[in-house]
């Protein structure tokens, strides 16, 4: 039967009208699929990238342009323009500080705010503890936004205090990234829906309605938590034993912080913006106004910094690399993922050629060898800058970090490359404290002593390393 219908094509290519309708059929794809395209003003690589790609694949292009292709996505504007007008925080800040903090709030919306206390929490054996321990103490809410929630020994112990809170008739939320979470079978819920508790999933599949784009690529990498309004968790831990060194000696190298202030405040509008995009209900907030403690002022300047498709601004981007520019002294980063693109780049060997203490932990090797691959393609440019890399490991490096001079800090969820600073949804905070940056620098110290340095001279063998590299460099606007 194969034969037949293939030979039956391969006569009909053969009748001259009908080669020249496919060639319009052709030219018609192409037209449409690059209007489409370039009608999303993205970088010029980026865009040529996807232009070649899907111009090779006959009508299949399509297809997956609809469903991976980056685009825009619009909510929440009015919500965002009134946070915009709270008043600034009375605490002085530094120059550069604010400068930083007016740019975060122009590209997020979100107002400079301040903390009472904020603590590092390095590792799941940390961050765990703490996030049950407060669930535990719960009286009138919990709020989780994740990417990863694991059927593991982890993430089935987080909805079990879940659900005893629901028990004790707390509102519970739970918002999950359909695709990080995908792993979790839904009865693993059912006990927390039964008493009470509420689950949403971000962007979920929608094969049924193939008028509506499933926005696969666009997910939330968020980690959030909001307890009762006065407590807040955000940072890179996801829910999952692959994080918690307790459980696998191979656990991931992480960072979270654990937040008391007026920055909850902030935590939790945005929980309520991405609950409401994923639920359409904004019903409980009536309630949760009502119920949230009194503001408290704090000694520790921070600034939310929340970045999406939803904008164009690419804040958490931005943000980094006017920080980089910005320093005096040094700029150390951490992150699992190196894809920076030009403006990343330029920032940081500027820095470095200018003088400035410039470090990138990286691990020495990813959870992808795909990445891996890019990542080192950029090491001879760093190098020649004076950029000092480290490579950590054995362990994974999960750490998503960036501390300029002995002042300023970014923590949060976003790694250093394109799909978090365009595609995903990110939640970082800046903080401007002196007392947090020791403690940052004292970790980061540790970890660039224990790692690898990478040395000019590093063995670049043509066919296991410059040429598999190079082609991975090529990928780069799509990783």
């Amino acid at each position: 039967m194969e034969v037949v219908l293939l030979q039956a094509w391969s006569a009909m290519r053969d009748i001259p009208h009908v080669r020249a309708w496919l060639a319009a059929a052709w030219a018609l794809y192409l037209l449409g699929l690059g209007i489409w395209i370039l009608l999303q003003k993205r970088e010029p690589a980026a865009t040529l990238s996807w232009l070649i790609s899907l111009a090779i694949l006959p009508y299949l292009g399509f297809f997956i342009y609809y469903v991976f292709g980056p685009q825009r996505l619009v909510r929440h504007r009015a919500r965002r323009r009134q946070r915009a007008s709270l008043p600034e925080p009375t605490a002085a800040a530094t120059p550069v500080a604010q400068e930083l903090r007016t740019l975060a709030q122009a590209t997020t919306g979100y107002a400079p705010t301040t903390a009472c206390h904020i603590d590092l929490l390095v590792d799941g054996c940390q961050k765990y503890p703490a996030l049950l321990d407060a669930i535990a103490r719960a009286r009138h809410h919990v709020h989780l936004e994740y990417y990863i929630l694991e059927p593991d020994l982890t993430g089935r112990a987080l909805v079990s205090a879940l659900t005893e809170r629901a028990k004790a008739g707390v509102s519970v939320r739970l918002l999950l990234d359909a695709v990080g979470s995908s792993r979790a079978p839904k009865s693993m819920f059912q006990p927390l829906l039964d008493a009470g508790g509420e689950l949403a999933w971000f962007h979920p599949g929608r094969v049924w309605l193939p008028w509506r784009r499933p926005w696969v690529n666009l997910r939330t990498h968020r980690k959030l938590a909001v307890i009762d309004g006065a407590v807040g968790f955000i940072g890179g831990i996801n829910l999952t034993d692959e994080e918690d060194p307790r459980v696998r000696p191979d656990a991931y190298r992480d960072l979270h912080l654990r937040v008391q202030g007026d920055v909850v405040r902030k935590l939790q509008d945005l929980f309520v913006d991405d609950w409401a995009y994923a639920t359409g209900r904004r019903e409980f907030i009536s309630g949760l106004a009502r119920n949230m403690p009194q503001p408290c002022p704090g000694r520790v300047r921070v600034q939310l910094l929340a970045s999406g498709p939803d904008s164009p601004w690419e804040a958490i981007h931005r943000l980094h690399v006017h920080a980089i520019h910005s320093a005096e002294q040094r700029v150390w980063l951490a992150t699992p993922y190196f894809v920076p693109g030009e403006a990343a780049m330029m920032a940081l060997t500027s820095s470095a050629l200018g003088g400035l203490d410039v470090r990138v932990l990286v691990p020495r090797m990813s959870d992808s060898r795909l990445v891996t691959w890019c990542v080192r393609s950029f090491y001879d440019e760093l190098l020649a800058a004076g950029v000092k890399i480290h490579e950590y490991g054995p362990r994974m490096l999960h750490s998503k970090a960036l501390l300029i001079d002995d002042h300023l800090a970014i923590v949060g969820s976003a790694n250093f490359d394109h799909r978090s600073f365009r595609l995903n949804f990110e939640a970082s905070l800046l903080i401007d404290d002196a007392a947090f940056a020791t403690t940052l620098s004292k970790l980061l110290a540790e970890e660039f002593a224990d790692a690898r340095v990478v040395g000019r001279d590093h063995a670049q063998p043509l066919f296991t390393r410059r040429l598999p590299e190079a082609m991975a460099r090529l990928l780069a606007p799509l990783l």
